[in-house]
């Protein structure tokens, strides 16, 4: 039996290394993961777009799930994703996700449970995911996905503001130490543009004792957030991380020239991020001196889902 999941991608708002504390939203990239079960004991990952890159992080998601219900299967997983690897676009996270996702589907198909589409209202219908008689909850499917990425090492703070948000869609503020979301809900329906350059910028390679020096005012920041005022935190958290890491504050700083509702890092960058009800071709003017690439998506509120 097989399952094939959804995940899409997320952005910064608050980076959560310098305090444990963080907050992000959701993007139109996705993350597609097929886990297809077998007897065969043993576990592999195939990255469809990027067959180089590490399968540590994958192969190690199906395997927090298979053991957190008790079941001993084998399997295949392959992943498909238009996110950019290591570009702080929470590519790792989102994959987590959709294999998680796909690997509790897989399970419940093979005899364990069932899916369901639940209508909660009269346009929106919501998928339920059972096994074992037991509604599986989103946050355990994220978590085991977070402690998959720590063990992978693929992570410093878990992550659980990025996989909430990729996971949840919308916006989520976040205390990463504790694991909790504090404040959650659809996010403004902007165009999302993001600049991404040719390098990339491993998460286990950052410095995080420099990052670590502006944690005043990133909790300032983080504060912002938490009151809702998530376009003023999002720049603000972006500059100064601009400021830890080398980055060029000129890229989002030109983005706000250009009419950007908010612009800042994504993650441990390099990849920069803008907000634009309007303002798209603008921008994406105004990074034409940069080189790199501009991706021009939409935010993304809706959750995480089995397709097939």
């Amino acid at each position: 039996m097989q399952a094939t999941a959804v995940s899409h991608g997320a952005a910064t708002i608050i980076n959560a290394i310098a305090t444990g504390k963080g907050a992000g939203f959701g993007i139109g990239l996705e993350t597609k993961a097929t886990v297809k079960l077998n007897d065969s004991g043993n576990i592999t990952g195939k990255i469809k777009e990027a067959p180089d890159e590490d399968t540590k992080l994958i192969e190690l998601c199906a395997k927090k799930v298979f053991e957190h219900f008790g079941v001993n299967y084998g399997a295949e997983i392959e992943t498909e994703s238009n996110i950019p690897i290591a570009r702080g676009l929470k590519s790792s996270s989102t994959a987590a996700n959709a294999v998680v996702l796909a690997a509790a589907g897989a399970i419940a198909r093979a005899g364990h449970g069932k899916i369901k589409e639940v209508r909660v209202s009269k346009n929106v219908t919501e998928q339920q995911v059972f096994i074992n008689n037991r509604l599986i909850d989103i946050e355990l499917l994220i978590n085991l996905g977070v402690d998959a990425a720590i063990e992978a090492k693929v992570t410093i703070t878990g992550a659980f503001d990025d996989a909430s948000a990729s996971f949840l869609g919308g916006f989520v503020v976040t205390d990463n130490v504790k694991r909790k979301i504090l404040r959650c809900g659809d996010f403004e329906n902007l165009n999302v543009l993001i600049f991404v350059p040719e390098e990339k910028a491993y998460t286990i390679k950052v410095d995080v004792g420099k990052m670590k020096l502006l944690s005043r005012e990133v909790n300032i920041a983080w504060d912002e957030a938490l009151s809702g005022n998530l376009y003023t935190a999002m720049t603000l958290n972006g500059m100064l991380y601009c400021a830890t890491t080398k980055n060029n504050t000129e890229i989002p700083l030109e983005a706000l020239n250009a009419g950007a509702i908010a612009a800042g890092l994504s993650g441990k960058g390099p990849s920069v991020v803008a907000l634009t009800r309007d303002n798209v071709d603008k921008i994406r003017d105004a990074w034409k001196q940069f080189g790199g690439e501009v991706v021009v998506t939409k935010v993304n509120n809706e959750k995480a889902r089995i397709i097939d």
